[in-house]
């Protein structure tokens, strides 16, 4: 089962410009189907209730976002882990890009 997140009414605001999300031999990950490379981009999500900090996984091209920026978040997927004791919750989007910009897809 899949859990999205509803971005609908919520702030999403770019903390940190994105970056290779690294495997830990050095090389930068890969989604396993289709080998497009994967990317990390720190962001601050803020509703009614308050505001979090978390990381959003893309795969594709780098997103073309800047620090500062507001975005638009689509089919965000909240992926719950558990390792070693540890345990957290991991989101990964189908793309984002900055709020206003009209959505441009190749293929």
């Amino acid at each position: 089962m899949k859990l999205y997140v509803d971005t609908s009414g919520k702030q999403v605001t770019v903390t940190k410009d994105p970056t290779e999300k690294m495997e830990q031999n050095g090389r930068q990950k890969t989604e396993r189907n289709t080998g497009r490379l994967m990317w990390s981009t720190q962001v601050f999500v803020l509703d009614d209730d308050g505001g979090e900090v978390i990381t959003i996984t893309t795969a594709g091209e780098k997103p073309n976002v800047k620090v500062g920026q507001q975005l638009t978040v689509s089919k965000l997927e909240a992926l719950p882990w558990a390792t070693n004791g540890r345990n957290g919750v991991a989101f990964r989007a189908e793309e984002i890009k900055a709020a206003g910009l009209a959505s441009v897809k190749t293929g």
